[in-house]
């Protein structure tokens, strides 16, 4: 019985996590975006993040699918620690929960 546990503790740390981060470039928000990804990068060396370009006023956070964040609904970006514990998660296979929101310091509406 511990092979198998042993067998699925290998297949948990090897499992990819797919982060996709999609960002308003009219808003100036791919900074944040590339920080995010330095981050989760400096914690979770294996998940693949992808930027891109997406909707005005975006910042859509999605792990393996799952939105766990949206500024489209929230009006604030995520707290980075909290999108790293859900990609950590993620690689366990532990279920998904939203993030916490940053407030938002200096955007203006137009």
């Amino acid at each position: 019985m511990e092979r198998s546990t042993d067998s699925a503790d290998e297949k948990d740390e090897t499992n990819t996590v797919r982060v996709e981060i999609e960002y308003c470039n009219v808003c100036n928000s791919k900074p944040q975006c590339l920080e995010l990804s330095r981050v989760i990068a400096e914690s979770v060396p294996d998940a693949q993040v992808t930027c891109r370009t997406g909707r005005r006023g975006s910042f859509e956070v999605q792990i393996n699918d799952t939105l766990v964040h949206s500024k489209l609904a929230s009006l604030a970006f995520p707290e980075y620690a909290e999108v790293v514990q859900q990609v950590r998660a993620a690689k366990v296979g532990q279920p998904l929960q939203r993030v916490k929101e940053q407030p938002i310091t200096d955007c203006v509406v137009q």
